[in-house]
């Protein structure tokens, strides 16, 4: 038997229960139907149904946030050694399940085992590392006056919503709740409808290992119906999301009339800076996996290429070869690289660019093409022949899509890599240090790479600037978000305190 047949026997074993029951929304440690009934989740690899989900709406959010509400406190004074030993009981049962985890995901999503096989334990990985900062996340300062022991503290916030993507939704899930948990809030969780497999995983192992009832909630919906109610309720008292731009903007104002807090990491059309100096073939490797890995489906891709005019011929034709090499399959395959897009109305989005392309004038250097009759699948796509004014360039197509535009001088690279609406990541391949420091000293981006693929080290802050964001994950900014921060002042004598109506 191919590890391909053995990767889709297990998968049919695991997927057994969803096909019999469905997924239903997870409230308080219960399974609860959707008050909308349901919807179904479809594969991308060959559009065949996977198993009814539960349609939840304002009515399930307000159980989901009630339910979080009335186990908040219980959590939150919880000690914090013991909140710690549930966290890393909730990574070492995703570590159990990894496997199942990551054929659920390639199936749901279309992403490659190749890279979906490590994102459950990378989840696994988050959960450790904010397990770790548990005893300290609400430690202090002491900031002394000449009157007063001045100290600070945090508190968790409260019953916060997570709102998570299709793209990699297990790791990206873990991302926020795997913080927000650490720091004693109660979570409610709205996944994308699209990938809703793992929500359910992800929940059930944290049960498994211990978490309270209510303590995380599960509600699945759409944007319009749950995604709004969690947004707008008033016990929820923050929304954590990943996602396009423009849903970001509806969460602001969703929130808007319950003074909402929110961390928003959204879209990138994340420049790639290749100078003449640089180490090509390096350079050539990272450009080519930051946008054709993940099958182009996530917010740091390098989705444009700007490489000096004095290596662009040389530097083209090699990535056209990589390019047209890179294989394209069947996500169970281990030898894929590139599987299908994830749903039919995003497989439209990303073609459409293909004429978009051409009518601009710009070249179809490699790619440009749907690949069989069955799925959501295309060919890995080479633009050539671009200006960075070309809608191309500019907008975020989200897809195994990458556009490459010239450029002469350090000046020019730079004045182009600031010129979009997005500052999410920006990478820069240069020999010249005294270059890297005055490029990213004035590159529009949350993150920078230098020499350097997208490694993410997770003490490190997480988002971006402009239409890529708001807010920071990662270390100790994740606590920033998910904590409120306190400032007690003790008189440390009988200093004076001026009088008023006294005679």
């Amino acid at each position: 038997m191919s590890v391909l047949d053995d990767n889709i026997s297990k998968l049919d074993g695991f997927l057994a229960r969803f096909r019999e029951t469905g997924i239903q929304n997870r409230i308080a440690g219960q399974d609860v139907a959707g008050s909308q009934g349901v919807f179904q989740t479809l594969s991308p690899v060959d559009t065949s149904v996977i198993c009814d989900v539960a349609h939840g709406a304002a009515a399930d959010i307000d159980k989901a946030a009630n339910a979080a509400h009335d186990a908040f406190a219980a959590w939150r004074d919880l000690p914090a050694a013991e909140r710690r030993r549930i966290i890393i009981r909730i990574a070492e049962g995703i570590e159990a399940r990894a496997e199942e985890i990551a054929l659920c995901e390639c199936w749901d999503t279309g992403q490659a085992y190749k890279f979906m096989s490590k994102a459950a334990l990378r989840g696994a990985e988050n959960f450790r590392y904010f397990a770790d900062q548990v005893v300290q996340a609400r430690d202090g300062q002491h900031l002394k006056s000449p009157t007063l022991m001045n100290i600070t503290t945090r508190v968790p916030i409260g019953p916060v919503g997570v709102i998570t993507p299709w793209n990699t939704p297990f790791m990206l899930s873990t991302w926020k709740i795997a913080p927000a948990l650490a720091a004693g809030c109660t979570v409610v969780h709205k996944p994308a409808e699209a990938s809703p497999l793992t929500a359910r995983l992800l929940v059930e192992i944290a049960e498994a290992a211990g978490l309270p009832p209510g303590v995380l909630n599960t509600v699945n919906g759409f944007g319009e119906g749950a995604g709004k109610a969690l947004c707008e309720h008033p016990k929820i008292k923050a929304i954590a999301f990943v996602g396009e731009s423009g849903t970001g903007s509806k969460i602001v104002k969703q929130g808007a009339d319950t003074l909402k807090r929110n961390h928003l990491e959204l879209g990138g059309k994340n420049p790639v800076i290749v100078f003449d100096d640089a180490d090509l073939d390096r350079a050539l490797d990272a450009a080519i996996f930051m946008i054709y890995s993940i099958n182009g489906e996530r917010c740091t891709s390098s989705s444009r290429l700007l490489v000096q005019d004095t290596i662009r011929d040389a530097f083209e034709a090699k990535l056209v070869e990589r390019v047209n090499a890179i294989k394209v399959g069947h996500p169970l395959d281990p030898t894929t690289e590139v599987g299908p897009l994830v749903s039919q109305d995003h497989f439209d989005k990303v073609t459409r660019y293909f004429d978009i392309a051409t009518q601009e004038g710009a070249t179809i250097a490699a790619g440009g093409e749907t690949v069989g009759d069955a799925g959501y699948f295309v060919r890995p796509t080479l633009f050539t022949q671009a200006h960075n004014k070309m809608r191309i360039a500019q907008e975020e197509i989200f897809g195994p899509v990458l556009t490459s535009i010239p450029f002469s001088t350090e000046a020019e690279a730079l004045e182009m890599a600031n010129d979009t609406a997005y500052g999410l990541t920006g990478y820069l391949w240069t020999n010249d240090l005294t270059r890297a420091l005055r490029f990213t000293d004035t590159l529009e981006a949350g993150m920078i790479w230098v020499n350097s693929e997208n490694v993410r080290h997770l003490p490190t802050p997480f988002g971006g600037v402009k239409a890529s964001g708001i807010g920071r994950d990662g270390g100790d900014w994740s606590f920033d978000f998910y904590m409120e921060q306190k400032h007690i002042g003790f008189a440390t004598g009988q200093h004076k305190i001026t009088k008023l109506g006294a005679l």
